[in-house]
């Protein structure tokens, strides 16, 4: 097999349809087609199933697609070993990120290196902690954004410590003295909060002081999230990073006891990074470590 029918068989997945894929890649859906039937003979086995409303990737094909993605993402690494050889600097970096991440830092990131590498391309993909963990471990992005609690067997370089803090409506009187929310007073209120995958660390925090949440409101996102606190329906526990330039009326109290989310860069391997690769990584520590 080639390299070119390791890139349809890529593409087909993500695309859906054999016609989307000979869009994206410039091919006539019969190339598609004879490509995919000449690589399934080959293998000896279907790796997608046809039907009336595209193609699905069958349990073999599933199985198959992490190691397409090693293949094609070895061939890149080595353009882009010898574009550094030559003194170039290109490329294409896939980054898995979250919400906060992606919505609070990517802007610049994306803006002060491409002015300092024209050459190198950033690609995203957003996600929860969980979807950002596959990737990662699928080969379908480089690098991503995890936080330490989040990031299991993956290996991950923590940079940057994010506050947690307490979100409450506008207009809460807070009960207790001092500048701090406790435990104490939280457990007495009705909390929003959202799926373990997106906030992995503020369901830590909540085990681990035995707030037992009592809640109506399971949301996904974090805007979602403050918006109901803002509407009065209970209040919720937010990284700071999250609350950067928030438009809503909440108010924000650190907790006691305190706690933060570590966020680091978690890879497969350190020496799998191509060169291109290598060069974001170590741009994002360099301008956002705090820890």
């Amino acid at each position: 097999m080639t390299l070119l029918t390791y890139q349809i068989f890529k593409t087909v997945s993500e695309a859906g349809s054999f016609h989307k894929a000979a869009d994206l890649l410039g091919l006539t859906p019969s190339a598609i087609s004879h490509a995919v039937s000449s690589m399934e003979k080959e293998l000896g086995f279907s790796v997608f199933t046809r039907g009336k409303t595209g193609v699905k990737l069958t349990t073999y094909g599933d199985h198959l697609l992490p190691y397409v993605n090693a293949v094609l993402n070895s061939d890149e690494s080595l353009q882009q070993a010898v574009a550094e050889f030559n003194g170039l600097k290109q490329g294409t970096v896939k980054v898995g990120v979250f919400s906060s991440v992606c919505t609070s830092w990517m802007p610049e990131i994306i803006k002060s290196f491409g002015e300092k590498y024209p050459g190198i391309e950033i690609e995203l993909f957003q996600g929860t902690y969980d979807d950002v963990s596959y990737w990662i471990k699928n080969g379908v992005v480089d690098f991503g954004f995890l936080s330490t609690s989040s990031a299991g067997d993956l290996l991950i370089e923590p940079f940057y410590r994010d506050p947690l803090l307490c979100i409450v409506p506008g207009d809460y009187v807070k009960e207790e003295a001092g500048e701090r929310m406790t435990t104490t007073e939280m457990a007495k209120r009705r909390f929003v909060v959202q799926r373990e995958s997106t906030d992995a660390d503020v369901q830590n925090y909540l085990r681990e002081n035995n707030l037992d949440v009592s809640t109506r409101y399971h949301v996904v996102d974090d805007l979602s999230t403050v918006v109901m606190v803002e509407a009065g329906f209970g209040i919720c526990i937010m990284p700071e990073l999250v609350m950067n330039d928030i438009p809503y009326k909440v108010r924000s109290y650190r907790m006691e006891p305190d706690a933060a989310r570590i966020i680091g860069l978690a890879v497969r391997g350190a020496g799998l990074m191509a060169p291109a690769v290598r060069t974001l990584y170590r741009h994002i520590l360099e301008t956002y470590r705090n820890i």
